[in-house]
């Protein structure tokens, strides 16, 4: 008896995968980037200011 064992399908994320992996990386890199510069506008008070 012969059995015919059909080839399982190799599925990959392919382009649409990779699309969305580049995009939520580009938009950390721009969260990171706004989130740097709200953080340097913050004044932090000094031991001279408290006194």
């Amino acid at each position: 008896m012969n059995v015919i064992a059909a080839a399982a399908p190799e599925y990959g994320p392919g382009l649409l995968g990779f699309l969305i992996v580049f995009g939520l990386g580009v938009a950390l890199f721009f969260l990171v980037k706004s989130m740097n510069k709200q953080i340097s506008k913050i004044e932090v008070p000094r031991e001279k200011d408290k006194k």
